[in-house]
């Protein structure tokens, strides 16, 4: 029997409370557990005491029976001291999506071609220029 330590959602509708509890990885997530260590409770500010509430001696009895804990119980029982969290890089997490990068590379083609644009007509009449200068040297000879 694989053992997990987890949340058990509680609380009305929008207002969630969570309890951390031990549990067989294979009942519902709401359903039967063996024991109950703590509470979470998120909608308190970060640094309230009440917004996690975990029995370490009973969490560090569970971990050496052999339950694992889920991810969010993980960072509690890292900030209470009783494990060591192993810390994460996705650098691809703060790339933009495959729409995203399209969209970019249609705006970089057209601000490419607005330029190609604005430097055409710049060229032109500066040829024109010395064209429409010379009749006039014609004139002021003849």
């Amino acid at each position: 029997m694989s053992l997990r330590i987890r949340l058990a959602r509680g609380g009305a509708k929008k207002r969630p409370f969570y309890r951390i509890v031990v549990a067989d990885a294979r009942s519902p997530r709401d359903g039967r557990f063996i024991e109950k260590l703590g509470t979470f409770n998120p909608l308190l500010p970060k640094d309230h005491a009440e917004r996690v509430v975990l029995d370490v001696d009973k969490a560090k009895d569970w971990l050496a029976k052999g339950a694992t804990p889920t991810d969010r119980v993980l960072r509690f029982l890292d900030a209470a001291g009783v494990m060591t969290r192993p810390a994460r890089n996705n650098p691809n997490k703060g790339k933009p999506g495959q729409k995203a990068q399209e969209r970019i590379e249609l705006r970089r083609q057209a601000e490419e071609e607005a330029r190609a644009a604005a430097e055409a007509p710049a060229e032109a009449p500066a040829e024109e220029a010395p064209a429409e200068a010379a009749p006039g040297e014609e004139q002021a000879a003849g």
